[in-house]
């Protein structure tokens, strides 16, 4: 068959000789393009052909239809510009033939493959003065190049498709381009049998069925992928979609950070490639670290050991996009296949492989970020929060803040304990809606400002109001809620304001729920000028104060009082494990929640109290020391020595493992309140600790706190645990005082 013969009647009204013209279909442009990227496809024995048409403003290339077999005919790009490296767009400007010409062509020595795995052809459309596009063909890259034979071809076949177009241009058709390519199959333009994927195969002598069950692997992966939000589902993806049909035996997806290769995740028989790539220096010259130029390497092994394997950078095709993106920055990481011996690679397989490696690597990047602004965020949040609350004479405090399980991380929540100057000190807790920086950033300016309002002597409701007049200063539409409570210690007198939320709770000596009703009055940010109302209580010693925030009970009813009502009188109940009931038991996680617990312990007779803290520098040698010195010295003056040997050691133990696993500053908080001298040890690592054994792995024991500490509480203390705040963890235990003592 000559190059004007055809495969059918059809094709022969382009390829025959002269200009002759035919009766065509209504859509006459449309039955034209399908003959020529039929013919195109069979005389260049490619695997796809393509019809590039100009834009009716000749801005620049559009695919108007694209024929040939998957996965091949998804591998062209949908538009260019007319300056743009594509052979298409090459040919037209330069009006000759044009080829594909690799930017970053293989070393005779690198074991790899084509980014594109194709070669592509293209020759330009112009006739009678009109340039119409450029006729574009893709072989796979392991066929002969394109020879002067193949040159003449298609551009024989281009000319006479020219002079097709404009003939009916000049019958007043309009020889434009889609918004969107037509995509037509050709039969016979599929790789041959022995090129064909070993291992995902179609029905044998059914055309286009092998790269079919291919594409299928790909659209599932990208449902899969559009879904994902955790590494987990992207490696669960890949595994299914990637490995399996590959008949792969082990597949690990890493990312690059700090100079080195980190494994993300991994499936199958993955020990020696996790091993090998985790934690490797990118300055190697290793397999994988060359992957990482932006150049997918395969191995097909070989006899003995030589397994196959495949690193594909995880990026998609430079060689495929239709619309400009911001500069490409570096490959981010890796998917790594291996395999059971020997296996080869085709170049349809290749182009597959790439696809998916694309979308591999795109999820994998908005996972990181998404994650990278979620701990941003809780960051901010956290350093908002108050490191520890000021002490407070007669009022033991704890407090709990758990963020809201949503993408963002942040959250509006916040609570502070303000000493007064007439003596009282303020209770406060508030939330600003919403769960994004913002809102974050808003609470705390009005944080700041109610810590300034409160210093000055203002009361609940004259601080709620300023508040209120700050907020419409700032300029944002946030609304925020808030609840004030300024106790006075010596008589118990408190006195209640809010705006707009729930209000407090006080869990009497009795175990009696009572709730501090007040004026509601109105969200601060409403810029209504009504005055903040209050109401005054008498708190009994010995009651505990609630303050809490909507994330602590259903949306539609508060359910915190009858929570509270079933842990008894709070005297049988320790603050810290109040909290964490009240905490857990709470539905869900739609929203950040914030819990502050004072309990009012009475004037005790006139006696001082007995209350010491002391704060040590991160970095501080002589903290653990100094610590030492200032938990003997307390007990002495407190007349319990007699627990100074004990109470000594365990510090020492804790305030140690603060210091070297939180990295942060310390507190240390001693405590005597009734028959118990209490020790507080608080940093800012939110990891709670570790009872470690000695047989630990190196890898256990870097991640957890040196257990022989906490094995000391445990084997001396009467009650000991771990809190979480807002800013990090307070380790804390009680031990009895001997009846002779105190």
């Amino acid at each position: 068959m000559d190059d004007r013969s055809a495969p059918d009647a059809e094709t022969s009204r382009i390829d025959g000789p002269g200009r002759e013209r035919a009766v065509v279909p209504a859509d006459e442009v449309t039955a034209v393009l399908h003959r020529a990227v039929h013919q195109t496809a069979h005389r260049l024995r490619a695997v796809a052909a393509a019809v590039y048409l100009l834009t009716p403003d000749g801005s620049e290339l559009r695919a108007a239809m694209i024929g040939g077999s998957p996965p091949s005919v998804l591998t062209l790009p949908g538009r260019m510009a007319l300056d743009s490296s594509y052979a298409s767009a090459r040919a037209l400007a330069t009006g000759e033939v044009a080829f594909l010409v690799d930017p970053d062509p293989l070393d005779a020595s690198e074991p790899g493959a084509l980014a594109y795995p194709y070669a592509a052809a293209s020759v330009p459309l112009a006739a009678r003065g009109s340039r119409f596009g450029s006729l574009t063909v893709l072989r796979t890259e392991n066929r002969a190049g394109y020879g002067d034979a193949d040159s003449r071809r298609l551009a024989r076949i281009g000319d006479r498709l020219a002079g097709l177009l404009a003939d009916l241009q000049d019958r007043g058709v309009s020889v434009a381009p889609g918004d969107l390519p037509v995509l037509v199959p050709v039969l016979g333009t599929e790789p041959p049998a022995e090129e064909a994927d070993p291992v995902v195969r179609g029905v044998p002598g059914v055309p286009g069925s092998a790269g079919m069950s291919e594409l299928y692997a790909l659209q599932r992966l990208t449902d899969m992928l559009n879904r994902a939000t955790t590494m987990e589902h992207v490696v669960g993806a890949a595994e299914l979609c990637v490995m399996t049909p590959l008949g792969a035996r082990a597949l690990v997806l890493a990312s690059t950070a700090e100079g080195r290769l980190w494994v993300l995740g991994h499936s199958g028989d993955s020990s020696l490639l996790v091993r090998e790539l985790h934690g490797a220096a990118l300055h190697t010259d290793t397999f994988a670290v060359r992957a990482l130029r932006g150049r997918a390497l395969f191995d097909s092994g070989g006899p003995g050991p030589g397994d196959a394997a495949a690193h594909l950078p995880l990026v998609g095709s430079r060689h495929v996009e239709d619309v400009p993106m911001a500069k490409a920055g570096p490959v981010l990481g890796l998917c790594c296949l291996s395999f059971d011996g020997p296996r080869g690679f085709p170049p349809e397989e290749r182009a597959v492989l790439t696809m998916m490696a694309g979308r591999l690597g795109a999820t994998v990047q908005r996972i990181e970020l998404s994650a990278g602004r979620q701990a941003l965020a809780e960051v901010m949040q956290k350093r908002l929060l108050p490191a520890a609350l000021a002490e407070a004479p007669r009022l033991t405090t704890t407090t709990r803040y758990r963020p809201a399980g949503t993408a963002g991380g942040a959250g509006g929540d916040w609570y502070d304990l303000i000493p007064m100057p007439d003596g009282r000190v303020a209770l406060v807790l508030g939330d600003v809606e919403g769960h994004t920086l913002e809102s974050a950033a808003v609470m705390g300016q009005l944080r700041t400002a109610v810590v300034a309002y409160a210093t000055e002597g203002h009361g609940p409701a004259a601080l709620l109001e300023r508040t209120d007049r700050l907020l419409s200063r700032l300029g944002t539409e946030l609304l925020a809620t808030c609840c004030v409570v300024a106790l006075d210690t010596e008589t118990g007198a408190a006195e209640v304001a809010l705006a707009g939320h729930p209000a407090p709770l006080a869990q009497l000596p009795d175990g009696t729920v009572r709730r501090l009703w007040a004026p509601p009055n109105v969200p601060l940010g409403l810029h209504v000028r009504d005055r903040y109302g209050s109401r005054e209580y008498t708190v009994a010693p010995g009651a505990v104060l609630v303050l809490y925030s909507d994330g602590l009970h259903e949306p539609d009813r508060d359910d915190v009082r009858a929570r509270l009502d079933g842990f008894g009188p709070p005297a049988d109940t320790d603050l810290e494990h109040l909290a964490d009931g009240l905490l857990r038991d709470t539905p869900g996680g739609r929203d950040d929640a914030a819990l502050l617990l004072a309990r009012y312990e009475g004037a005790d007779g006139g006696r001082t109290p007995r209350v010491a803290r002391l704060h040590i520098h991160r970095r501080d040698l002589r903290g653990v020391r100094e610590a030492r010195g200032f938990v003997h010295t307390c007990l002495c003056d407190w007349d319990l020595a007699d627990l100074s040997d004990d109470l000594v050691l365990i510090a020492s133990e804790l305030v140690t493992n603060a210091l070297i696993h939180a990295g942060s500053d310390v507190d240390l908080r001693l405590r005597v309140s009734g028959d118990r001298v209490r020790l507080e040890v608080r940093d800012s690592d939110s990891d709670p600790p570790v009872p470690t054994a000695y047989s630990l792995t190196d890898e256990g024991s870097a991640r957890a706190e040196h257990g022989r500490g906490l094995y000391l509480v445990d084997a001396l203390a009467h009650t000991w645990n771990t809190s979480p705040s807002g800013r990090g963890k307070t380790v804390w235990l009680e031990m009895d005082i001997p009846r002779a003592a105190g």
